[in-house]
């Protein structure tokens, strides 16, 4: 068949009818758009509950990190500023998971993400876990790496290593910015979209006084 023989006009407006039908079939699980900001939630619950709550019961030793110019961050009034980042942390836990001032908490939660992203773990590049290889590893996680295949040959030779990998291989922890990062985008997203349908106090505020 000569190219010039196909039809492409028609073939392409059949993609497009194809395309629109697909795109009404997608509309009708709009229905279910509730879930998508119902998972971020409960997604970032432990994860800020754990990090503020952990900040309280080590409220002496964390305050001094902040606050220390040579071995921690060097900030002014850490003891201040670890109070105000666990409150911050554990209310937004509780707020997200039951969806009350989603839109509200998530921009002091961001603004958390981003200074912690920035002073702590911006300096050791993107990934959370130490890499050897791939677009974003790193001559720190290289190095990591290979310390981490030294310190198994040890444990393999001279330690029960089956039993102390049962739970789970042994990581190099990089700290880097991947985690923060998402979270903040996470936040981001509530931020935009609000705590969704049906499943958070948000949604049925807005119903009950949009009404009056």
């Amino acid at each position: 068949m000569n190219l010039k023989d196909i039809d492409w006009q028609a073939g392409f407006d059949k993609g497009v009818v194809g395309m629109r039908w697909a795109l009404r079939g997608l509309d009708k699980l709009k229905c279910l758009d509730f879930i998508a900001p119902l998972l971020l939630r409960l997604y970032l619950v432990p994860v800020l509950w754990m990090a503020g709550s952990k900040k309280f019961a080590n409220f002496s030793d964390t305050a001094a990190w902040f606050g220390d110019d040579q071995w921690g961050l060097g900030l002014p009034l850490p003891y201040l500023l670890v109070f105000l980042v666990a409150l911050i942390e554990v209310l937004g836990s509780v707020f997200l998971l039951i969806g009350f001032g989603v839109r509200l908490i998530s921009l002091p939660l961001m603004i958390v993400m981003a200074v912690a992203g920035v002073l702590v773990h911006l300096k050791n590049g993107w990934l959370a876990i130490a890499t050897g290889s791939g677009l974003l590893a790193t001559d720190r996680t290289i190095g990591a790496v290979e310390r981490l295949e030294q310190a198994k040959s040890i444990l393999q030779q001279y330690g029960n290593y089956d039993w102390l990998t049962e739970n789970g291989a042994f990581v190099v922890l990089n700290n880097g910015v991947e985690f923060a990062a998402t979270y903040f985008i996470m936040l981001l997203v509530l931020f935009f979209i609000g705590a969704g349908r049906y499943v958070s106090i948000d949604y049925w505020l807005a119903a009950k006084y949009s009404e009056e």
